[in-house]
C-alpha cells in the first residue's frame, strides 16, 4: 500500500504538517513538542487505517465488477449506508441490473430471431418443394396440354405466394426496426376504408358476401394512408376468409375526444376462445386456419397500428363472428 502514490502524497502531506507544528511547538515548551508527536501520530495512523479500508473496498468493487463482467449478475454489492462510497456501490447495482435487463432482452431477442429464421424457412420450404416437383412434371415431353398448364399455373400461384412472404416480411421487419416513416396526415376513415376494399372486391363477390359502412364522413384521425389501408387490407381478407359464403361484413366508425374506432365484424365461424391471445403473433395459425394460410396478415396490421398510436382488440365467439376494434388515439395537448 506504500507504493500507492497517493499513499505517499498523503504521509508527505502530513508529514510537513507534522514538521511545521512541531517547529511552532519549539518556541513554547517541551509538552508541546510531546503532544504534537503523539497527535501526529495517530492523526497519520488513523488516516491510513482508513485509506486502507477504503481500498479494500475498492477491491471488493474491482472483484464486483469483474464478476459481471463474467456473466453473474446476482450479486448486491448494496450497503444502504451514507457517503460517497455508499452512493457509488448502489449506482453500480442499478447499472447491473441495467445490463441484466439489456442481456435478458438481447438473448429474447436472439430466440426470436432464431425462431422467425426457423419459421421463414420452414414457410418458404413447402411452396418452393411444390414447385420443384411440378418444374419436373412440366419438363416431361409426354405431359398431356392440360396438365402442363396445370402445373404452370400452380407454379406461379406458389410464385406469387413466395413474393407475398418475402415483401410482408421485409415490411415487418422495417417496422420492428423503426425505419418506417409513418406519415402524419389528415385521414379521412371513408376513404381509407374505400381503399381498403378494392383488393378484396372480387373474392367478396365470389363468395357472395355483403359489406356494410356505416359511419359520418366528417371522421378522420392522424396517420399514414397507405401504412394504415395495408393494416385494414388484411384484417378484412381475414374476415372475407373466414365468413361463409353469403355471409356478412359490417364496418363502422366513429370518433370522440380521445380516439377515432373502426370496428370490422363479420358473421363468420370465429376464433376459438384458445386462439384469441395468439392470433397477433407472427407465423401463428390457428385451429380454422385455411391451409395456404401464413399467420403474418394480423402481425402486419397489429405492428401498423401499434406504430402509429392505436391499438386492436379483438373479440369473437364460435359459430357468431369475429369483431376487431382499431383505436387510433388522438395527441393529448
Amino acid at each position: 500500500m506504500l507504493r500507492n502514490r497517493e499513499i505517499q502524497m498523503l504521509l508527505f502531506v502530513m508529514g510537513l504538517i507534522s514538521v511545521t507544528a512541531l517547529v511552532a511547538a519549539a518556541f513554547i515548551s517541551p509538552v508541546a513538542i510531546a503532544l504534537v508527536c503523539v497527535l501526529s501520530i495517530l492523526l497519520m495512523g488513523s488516516s491510513l487505517l482508513f485509506t486502507r479500508w477504503r481500498y479494500r473496498e475498492l477491491d471488493k468493487l474491482s472483484v464486483y465488477l469483474r464478476e459481471i463482467s463474467n456473466g453473474n449478475d446476482s450479486l448486491d454489492v448494496r450497503d444502504n449506508q451514507e457517503g460517497e462510497l455508499s452512493i457509488l456501490k448502489n449506482n453500480i447495482y442499478k447499472v447491473t441490473l441495467m445490463l441484466s435487463e439489456h442481456r435478458s432482452l438481447l438473448q429474447r431477442d436472439k430466440r426470436q430471431l432464431t425462431d422467425a429464421i426457423s419459421d421463414i424457412s420452414h414457410q418458404l420450404k413447402t411452396p418452393l418443394t411444390s414447385m420443384t416437383v411440378m418444374a419436373d412434371l412440366v419438363s416431361d415431353p409426354d405431359l398431356p396440354p392440360a396438365k402442363r398448364t396445370e402445373f404452370t399455373h400452380n407454379i406461379r400461384i406458389q410464385l406469387e405466394r413466395i413474393d407475398w412472404l418475402v415483401s410482408s416480411l421485409l415490411k415487418l421487419s422495417k417496422i420492428d426496426a423503426k425505419t418506417v416513416p409513418f406519415k402524419k396526415d389528415r385521414i379521412p376513415v371513408n376513404s381509407l376504408i374505400e381503399k381498403a376494399l378494392e383488393p378484396v372486391m372480387i373474392p367478396l363477390d365470389i363468395k357472395r358476401q355483403t359489406v356494410s359502412i356505416a359511419g359520418d364522413a366528417d371522421v378522420s384521425f392522424v396517420g399514414d394512408f397507405n401504412w394504415t389501408a395495408e393494416a385494414i387490407i388484411n384484417i378484412l381478407k381475414n374476415a372475407v376468409e373466414h365468413t361463409h359464403e353469403g355471409g356478412a361484413i359490417a364496418i363502422t366508425f366513429f370518433e370522440n375526444a380521445l380516439f377515432t374506432e373502426i370496428i370490422i365484424a363479420d358473421n363468420g365461424k370465429g376464433i376459438p376462445k384458445e386462439d384469441l391471445p395468439y392470433i397477433f403473433k407472427r407465423f401463428y395459425k390457428g385451429k380454422n386456419a385455411s391451409e395456404g394460410s401464413i399467420g403474418i396478415g394480423l402481425a402486419m396490421a397489429h405492428s401498423i397500428v401499434a406504430s402509429q398510436n392505436g391499438v386492436i382488440d379483438v373479440t369473437s365467439s364460435s359459430e357468431k363472428g369475429t369483431e376487431f376494434r382499431i383505436k387510433f388515439y388522438k395527441q393529448v395537448i
